[in-house]
């Protein structure tokens, strides 16, 4: 394998979980200083993992801990997902598009399925903040793959 392709995985992972750590950072950040208006994409992680574990007929975890595993997959779904951004100069567009369409899904996909909707639709605030934080997730995995390129020159 050459030099190129050898740092291609490197290298989108690099940038889907700096772009994933940003994102966590914002809502994280938010929920504690706005509670009122800030996206509660936590829950939703939270209720989606009851779900499942209840589907499955598994013990459900202590608050504390479904929240600890939550955050863990929130971290690890967005990464890999925010890793599509890939690397060039087009990343940037890759970057703003994944951002807006995981953002504009985390307004409209809950209730659909079964999720609820008020910690992302709670106010226009929220459905605000929600899409800007995902486009903001997605410029930071673009701006760490520039990075990284930039880097390896």
């Amino acid at each position: 394998m050459g030099k190129k392709s050898s740092t291609k995985l490197p290298q989108a992972l690099f940038s889907g979980f700096a772009g994933s750590i940003v994102l966590t950072l914002l809502h994280e950040n938010a929920r504690r200083i706005a509670p009122d208006v800030a996206p509660r994409m936590d829950v939703f992680g939270m209720r989606a993992l009851r779900k499942i574990l209840n589907t499955a007929e598994a013990p459900q975890p202590d608050h504390d801990t479904l929240f600890d595993v939550t955050m863990a997959g929130d971290i690890l779904v967005n990464g890999l997902y925010y890793s599509f951004v890939g690397k060039g100069k087009k990343a940037w567009g890759r970057g703003a598009l994944l951002g807006l369409a995981a953002g504009v899904g985390g307004v409209v996909l809950p209730g659909p399925l079964g999720l609820g909707k008020a910690p992302s639709n709670r106010t226009p605030q929220t459905k605000l903040m929600t899409v800007a934080w995902y486009l903001v997730g997605g410029l930071a995995a673009a701006g760490a793959s520039r990075l990284w390129s930039k880097a390896r020159k």
